[in-house]
């Protein structure tokens, strides 16, 4: 792995590598990161939020966290990946703040699942980037790592459409093929490789291409050898997460990580059935060997992504007001 730039850390910032991180902490799986870090706590949400919940449930948790998210701060950790659609709050959130202008931001997500399947009860965690591909200033967002069968032949009509017929959305995955996306005439629009070294071979220069990124990180991406998660999980290793990192350079406007691995027992039949049905890994205990690891995996990501928001801005993203002084506030 190359050495970072040297020059990270001088003027051009799009995002302030010294803000706070916040922790979202629903289900007490992320352990302690840093002295400077934010922690809201989100237990009496669980039973509500977790996994999926309606629209309603979902407005009454965001108008709850308005009043306790500052403006600007720095990664959000919000726990378990059973709480990845906290990702569209953080849009929205950046998108108000910055006054994001129309398509001025590209989205991507590192996640073994395209979390974009069709959820007829609300919002869910496989189901938010269809959401996110509804902001206006969202351009594109790449979903990169999927090696889940949900982008396979038979689980096609589970996908959105939409995003795809919009041109919007970007499937990057290993080891399985989307070629369904052909008959809408989006074929270029899923990407499929050997591995893991020739996706981000291909998706760092795009990366790296880009304007204004907003980085979701799901850890359901990396190799149960580095990471065990309550998903099934992908084939990345630490150093293609830092890969990713490292393409997105002096141009982050915002990051959130989530797949800590928590257990939580449902009270409601309905979810009980869901997440059975959506195949999540069954434990009575999270073993203290995997909240280790993960606390490890989550201090050397919070170390990279401060040096990229740290690092000087180059390209499109080097003009601040690509990223939206105009913005349309409707996002």
């Amino acid at each position: 792995m190359n050495e970072w730039p040297d020059d990270a850390g001088q003027a051009g910032l799009i995002w302030s590598a010294t803000a706070r991180p916040v922790v979202l902490d629903f289900d007490a799986s992320v352990l302690p990161l840093s002295p400077d870090e934010l922690r809201i706590p989100l237990s009496d949400w669980q039973e509500d939020i977790r996994f999926g919940c309606t629209l309603r449930s979902y407005a009454q948790l965001t108008s709850h966290l308005d009043g306790l998210m500052p403006p600007e701060h720095g990664c959000v950790f919000t726990g378990s990946g059973d709480y990845h659609h906290l990702s569209l709050y953080l849009l929205k959130h950046l998108a108000r703040h910055r006054a994001l202008a129309p398509a001025s931001l590209d989205i991507v997500v590192c996640d073994n699942h395209p979390d974009n399947m069709r959820y007829p009860f609300g919002l869910h965690c496989g189901s938010w980037v269809r959401h996110a591909a509804n902001l206006a200033c969202v351009r594109h967002i790449h979903v990169i790592g999927i090696t889940s069968a949900d982008i396979i032949l038979a689980h096609a009509w589970e996908n959105y459409l939409a995003p795809f017929v919009r041109r919007k959305l970007f499937y990057w995955s290993v080891g399985r093929r989307a070629a369904w996306l052909r008959l809408l005439g989006r074929g270029g629009h899923s990407r499929s490789f050997g591995s893991d070294g020739e996706l981000l071979a291909a998706f760092v220069p795009v990366a790296r291409a880009s304007g204004c990124l907003y980085l979701s990180i799901d850890k359901d991406v990396l190799s149960p050898a580095v990471a065990r998660t309550n998903w099934d999980q992908g084939v990345f290793g630490l150093e293609h997460l830092e890969a990713v990192i490292r393409g997105c350079f002096g141009k982050l406007a915002g990051v959130d990580v989530t797949g800590d691995a928590s257990v939580y027992a449902y009270a409601g039949r309905f979810k009980r059935l869901l997440s059975r049905l959506d195949g999540q890994r069954g434990l009575d205990a999270t073993p203290a060997s995997w909240r280790d690891t993960q606390q490890t995996v989550n201090a050397r990501l919070l170390e990279w992504l401060r040096q990229a928001m740290a690092a000087p801005a180059h390209g499109p993203a080097a003009h601040v007001g690509h990223c939206g002084e105009q913005g349309d506030r409707r996002s």
